[in-house]
């Protein structure tokens, strides 16, 4: 009998080749260069086998995420058949924000069910008033972009161009929009093809059989690691900014003998602003920080996410009740949760807790009208620093946290956007001191070319990257707007701006804070 390691170990291979043929395939930068995309494989119950490393809030959401959809899937009576695949990007379903479209395919050998292929990849815009579709002013939901429900966009192999037209027609750039799904759609392609072979070589009950051992496996290790740390419960606070107001997230971490409980009572109730994070994007960060301090080689498959029980009361900050808008959930709330998570557990390990890093995404999106009638979208995520950790200084320009992409290119940039780039380089000094400072964070610039509006979504303007045990602060982020006529704009950390020609754009983010005392 063959090795389930064997038949495991290739299932993880699977999804990274899916990821490979995701972004080769992709038309827009954000996925082509920037790597905003993650592949998963499931069970038939759902239950996570293999996932690629790639954006941390899209790897742990897809355990809710699948969940959530073959939910609504069973109530709705919709059955996946050979050939089908369904695509959404309704967050309260797909559990991350509006631009990640969610695409699924079940895998079927004969007429038996093995599993589901699925990925998320985050197109740069799916409508809405502001380019980009991340909208500061967003009141609900629905002024945050088009709201797709699961719907099926390949019927037994065919693709349903009706579906997809109507889809299109409502967002601005459809022609990479189609790129990028249909990309989405010969990833998973792969991955059914892939799971296929192994189940032509191996059978379907073995490689039902590894699944299951894999996770269970999985189980194990996590339950092993996490069995050496402190029993106790730890608590801590952090806040998210608002205008002039600081709400406050608030985590109680209980590390006992069946693994680790997050409880977020007492967080701010949801608001009517697109900071609200869907519980799928709280699990996948309280999922990232275990993951982190988890030393060795353990899978993240079900095994890893069974140990963790997150509580997050409905209709706060961190579990909001639809319609209330999420897209700044997804990508800031999700690093303020990751960051107070940590400095809970630095109470428990404070040998291997760092101090907080940049503590956002800076989410720059743009876009508007070309001179051919046609329209644009640039989206970006900018780095910062890490903070200082035990025995080493943080890493300066680089993603933290809940993001794991790369930058665009200038290069690309400026050949495929109305962009004029002036500047990117370390923002030296931002870190925060101590006896082991902290990352420090980039200055990126740029001019545009033609009339455009800019919207910004980012975090740490107000509060600054933490430092832990004597350790200095990180500096805060800063996004400034220079018009032609010299004038200085000085924007808040969520905020929308017409552009004129010309007119320059400076993004400094945050540096981050420093670890222990010089004295």
């Amino acid at each position: 009998m063959v090795s389930w390691e064997l038949i495991f170990r290739a299932s993880v291979f699977i999804a990274e080749e899916m990821g490979v043929a995701l972004r080769r395939s992709a038309f827009s930068p954000n996925i082509r260069e920037r790597m905003d995309h993650s592949c998963a494989i499931t069970d038939p119950d759902g239950n996570i086998v293999a996932q690629a490393e790639h954006i941390p809030v899209h790897l742990g959401s897809f355990r809710v995420g699948v969940r959530n959809l073959l939910n609504w899937l069973s109530r709705e009576g919709v059955d996946l058949g050979p050939g089908d695949a369904v695509f959404l990007n309704d967050p309260y379903i797909s559990s991350t924000h509006l631009n990640d479209v969610m695409v699924m395919e079940p895998i079927y050998v004969g007429d038996r069910l093995v599993g589901y292929v699925v990925n998320k990849a985050h197109h740069v815009d799916v409508g809405g008033p502001v380019p980009g579709s991340i909208n500061p002013g967003a009141r609900t939901l629905y002024e945050e972009g088009l709201v797709i429900p699961p719907v099926r966009i390949m019927v037994r192999g065919e693709l349903q161009r009706d579906v997809l037209n109507m889809i299109l027609s409502n967002f601005k750039t459809p022609e990479t929009a189609i790129g990028d799904l249909t990309a989405q759609l010969a990833a998973n392609r792969v991955g059914v093809a892939r799971i296929k072979e192994l189940v032509e070589r191996y059978g379907i009950d073995d490689v039902l059989g590894a699944w299951r051992e894999g996770i269970e496996y999985g189980r194990k290790l996590v339950l092993m690691e996490v069995g050496k740390w402190p029993r106790g419960t730890y608590d801590a606070v952090d806040y998210m900014e608002l205008g002039e107001e600081l709400l406050p997230i608030k985590v109680s971490v209980e590390v006992g003998e069946e693994g680790v409980k997050a409880d977020f009572t007492g967080t701010h109730g949801q608001v009517e602003a697109p900071i609200n994070a869907v519980y799928g994007v709280t699990f996948s960060a309280v999922s990232f920080v275990i993951r982190s301090l988890v030393k060795g080689d353990i899978p993240t498959n079900e095994g890893f996410y069974s140990i963790i029980n997150v509580t997050a009361p409905e209709g706060t900050l961190v579990n909001p009740r639809k319609p209330a808008p999420v897209s700044g959930g997804n990508v800031e709330t999700t690093q303020r949760i990751a960051d107070v998570v940590f400095r809970a557990l630095a109470k428990a390990l404070p040998d291997r807790v760092p101090a907080a890093g940049s503590g956002t995404m800076m989410n720059v999106m743009i876009g508007g009208t070309l001179t051919n009638g046609g329209y644009w979208a640039y989206y970006e995520t900018i780095g910062g620093g890490t903070g200082g950790r035990p025995g080493k200084p943080g890493v300066s320009g680089v993603h933290v946290n809940m993001t794991n992409t790369l930058n665009t290119p200038i290069e690309i940039a400026e050949r495929q956007y109305p962009l004029l780039f002036t500047g990117y380089r370390i923002r030296e000094g931002s870190g925060g001191d101590g006896l082991y400072r902290g990352g420090d964070g980039i200055i990126r610039s740029f001019k545009v070319l033609t009339r455009a509006r800019l919207s910004i979504m980012a975090e740490r303007f107000r509060t600054k990257p933490w430092g832990l045990w004597g350790g200095g602060d990180g500096a805060p982020g800063e996004v400034m707007v220079r018009r032609v006529d010299g004038s200085v704009i000085k924007l808040p950390s969520k905020a929308s701006i017409d552009l004129e020609p010309g007119d320059e754009v400076i993004i400094e983010t945050p540096g981050g804070g420093g670890y222990g005392s010089r004295r």
